[in-house]
């Protein structure tokens, strides 16, 4: 099935907002993901929904067919793979790679991606911590807890972010808080939860708002 760009974001902003795919997901909701107006959104859940990728119900919104639910995942498979690449071969950083990822996911070549995923070696999580769907759609589970929810004395390593945005990762990359980084909470500001961290052999504080976004597996 031949779908445009613009159909096949709107398919992953779907399975993004869902959480599950059975999830019904509202046209303001999309409207907002996508930067768009609620009319726009109406227009292409018709059209959506006449190809059999969605249900559509008026007034309350959308969600994928077992057809838009296996796109989705394999944009968000062939998505996260290419950050992988962008990474680990091409020695960019992780901030940089999601706009390019964006444009590369939409590559038509089945054959391409499993030879990508063969290269990489089949990892199961992208740059960022997001687990990478295989080739039946499948997504790997693994322990971890934000670092806002660690004690003074405890001590785990980053594995990832709930929110990749560039500035957010920017500033993860100042404080040295990138991937594989052990870090150990000293003192938890009972306030407004500001951490004072060890990491690397130096001390750093670090807002409770962005802690929660982090993710840790404990040592």
């Amino acid at each position: 099935m031949g779908l445009s760009y613009v159909e096949e974001n709107y398919l992953k902003a779907i399975l993004k907002l869902s959480g599950a795919p059975e999830g019904l997901v509202s046209t303001n909701a999309i409207a907002a993901r996508l930067s768009t107006t609620a009319a726009s959104v109406t227009d292409m859940l018709k059209k959506l929904s006449e190809k059999d990728l969605i249900h559509y119900t008026r007034y309350k919104g959308a969600a994928l067919t077992p057809e838009g639910q296996r796109i989705a995942t394999g944009l968000v498979r062939k998505h996260r793979l290419w950050e992988v690449f962008l990474v680990e071969s091409l020695g960019m950083t992780w901030d940089e790679v999601h706009d390019i990822a964006e444009q590369l996911e939409h590559i038509q070549s089945d054959r391409l991606i499993e030879s990508l995923d063969a290269f990489l070696g089949h990892p199961k999580f992208d740059p960022h911590g997001d687990p990478i769907p295989n080739a039946e759609g499948k997504y790997s589970v693994r322990a971890q807890v934000p670092l806002s929810s660690l004690t003074e004395g405890q001590e785990g390593t980053v594995i990832g972010v709930r929110e990749d945005e560039t500035a957010f990762l920017r500033h993860l990359n100042e404080k040295g808080l990138t991937p594989g980084r052990t870090v150990r909470v000293l003192t938890k500001d009972t306030y407004d939860n500001t951490l004072r961290l060890l990491t690397d052999g130096r001390e750093l504080n670090l807002s409770g708002k962005a802690a929660k976004n982090i993710m840790i597996k404990i040592s």
